[in-house]
């Protein structure tokens, strides 16, 4: 891919996601725009470019965001961050709370939000609650595998098999076992597109806890200090954001103070 085009895609990109490339990604950007360049019918790149910044109703741009947004999840991933939930949600249930909110900020695939909904059902056991968890993730082509919370049985390994029991049915489908999520847990989640580059956000909170993992990596400091202060704006008093393991929020000058390693309250 010739440099300039590079450049200016990856500035397109930036501008309308907040992901920041480095100039060492040209050859990861190549290799994802190319499968849409296939697809399309178009050779060369200069061509792609042209076509994105024509592209009067943005369209292509989302399009372009699907193909080069990273989406490496799992369920029941970095468990302890499930483990630190469910104790804090049994103590806000103990207090006589009764209506709660969670935000999966960067949901991917829907592993993150089907997790917490798996551990929530669990720890509320015969309380009478209500429970809404947002999904929210800034490519189209995920959100709609959230929606359809299909997985084929590796993805459900690290799933205790009692809760594959409970939350899932299991079938074949195009002649692959899959494990098919219940209606019963799909109806707490609702899953919208939403550019977590772009505050302010339509949700009027207040969210108990927020999940933004291993996304604000990909956004240089000043996109990810005008997310942190949006989040932080939709977090109760006492509600908590959790990070990535591999993230930390030392620097940004967020008013969220660390309880411990990745987790951090709004006091």
């Amino acid at each position: 891919m010739d440099r300039k085009i590079f450049n200016q895609l990856r500035t397109i990109i930036y501008q309308t996601s907040g992901i920041a490339l480095s100039e060492k990604k040209e050859n990861l950007v190549a290799s994802r725009i190319g499968k849409r360049m296939r697809a399309l019918g178009i050779h060369t790149h200069k061509e792609y470019l042209e076509m994105v910044k024509s592209n009067e109703t943005g369209e292509e741009i989302t399009e372009m965001l699907d193909a080069i947004s990273t989406n490496v999840t799992s369920f029941f991933r970095e468990p302890n961050h499930f483990q630190f939930v469910e104790t804090v949600f049994k103590e806000w249930l103990d207090q006589g709370q009764k209506t709660f909110r969670f935000w999966s900020a960067a949901s991917s695939t829907g592993e993150e939000p089907y997790t917490l909904a798996m551990v929530i059902r669990e720890a509320m056991a015969d309380h009478k609650v209500d429970i809404k968890i947002l999904g929210t993730d800034i490519n189209t082509k995920v959100l709609q595998a959230c929606r359809n919370g299909v997985y084929k049985e590796d993805k459900m390994r690290s799933v205790p098999q009692v809760l594959r029991d409970r939350y899932a049915d299991y079938r074949m489908i195009d002649g692959v076992y899959c494990y098919v999520i219940k209606p019963e847990l799909k109806q707490l989640i609702s899953f919208c597109r939403l550019n977590l580059s772009k505050p302010p956000f339509p949700m009027s909170g207040p969210f108990d806890i927020v999940f933004c993992r291993n996304v604000m990596i990909y956004f240089d400091d000043e996109v990810r200090k005008r997310l942190l202060d949006e989040i932080y704006r939709l977090i109760k008093p006492g509600g908590y954001l959790l990070v990535g393991h591999a993230e930390s929020l030392t620097g940004m000058l967020s008013g969220f103070k660390s309880v411990k390693p990745s987790v951090y309250i709004k006091n």
